[in-house]
């Protein structure tokens, strides 16, 4: 069914070599051509790992570049290897691979260009052990970011994301943050740029391996978000301009 587009999985990895394996041996490989890894200076055996298990593709900064910095190593590698669809997908084995093959379908039948694993459709979210301030975070963040941005989505701030190559080719993401703003950076840019996102309901896994930040780091995250929303809306109503929406041409959506 596939056949035609070649699926790359990227897996931006910190001190992932406990959750790596796991995560990789429920990859679909029937479906998927390449596996990207990232490693962003891992104090811990995340490399091995990543070599005992045959991973071709495998990317080691030499000094932590950040989350975001992570993730733009990734796309620029899985475009490089001629990807039509990537999959990001966080190797902490709070996501299950086991999704990929229907996020694939939803871009390769070109019903939508970016597809997101979503915690919070459904009851995954609690069900699986998310902390219920995180929870309740995330459901006011997303709140108040859809009303800033005009969307209707169901949360901003999942791991697991797929891209057709054309929103990869057309978003300016190297001008955005290299910490863990990015992520909502990029959304906000698709948004922003007019293409539809599909969103598919994902179980989620919280336990002690499973990467986090803690309370303090959540606020700072939540501020940063806040941040990137506010600056979209007042983007798209003309109030201001912001460099991360400089190379990008409005239209409908698609």
């Amino acid at each position: 069914m596939f056949q035609h587009k070649k699926v790359v999985v990227v897996l931006p990895a910190y001190n992932a070599g406990k959750t790596l394996e796991t995560t990789y041996r429920e990859i679909p490989f029937d479906l998927v051509d390449e596996v990207v890894l990232v490693d962003d200076a891992s104090r811990d055996d995340t490399v091995e790992v990543a070599n005992r298990l045959g991973i071709r593709h495998v990317i080691r900064h030499e000094r932590n570049k950040g989350y975001g910095g992570n993730q733009k190593s990734c796309y620029r590698k899985a475009l490089d290897l001629g990807a039509d669809v990537v999959i990001m997908l966080h190797p902490d084995y709070q996501y299950t691979p086991k999704l990929i093959p229907a996020m694939v379908s939803l871009i390769a039948a070109d019903l939508y260009p970016v597809v997101l694993g979503s915690r919070i459709l459904g009851k995954g979210a609690l069900a699986g052990g998310m902390p219920r301030y995180k929870y309740v975070a995330n459901r006011l963040l997303t709140l108040v970011q859809n009303w800033l941005v005009g969307e209707k989505l169901s949360e901003y701030h999942t791991g697991y994301r797929a891209f057709s190559r054309q929103v990869l080719e057309a978003l300016p993401l190297e001008g955005n943050s290299d910490d863990f703003v990015f992520d909502n950076q990029m959304l906000s840019q698709i948004i922003y740029a007019g293409y539809t996102i599909g969103e598919i309901t994902c179980p989620t896994r919280y336990f002690e391996e499973a990467s986090s930040i803690n309370f303090q780091r959540s606020v700072t995250y939540g501020l940063g978000v806040l941040g990137v929303s506010v600056r979209h809306f007042l983007q798209r109503k003309g109030l201001a301009r912001f460099a991360i929406y400089a190379d990008i041409k409005p239209k409908q959506a698609i």
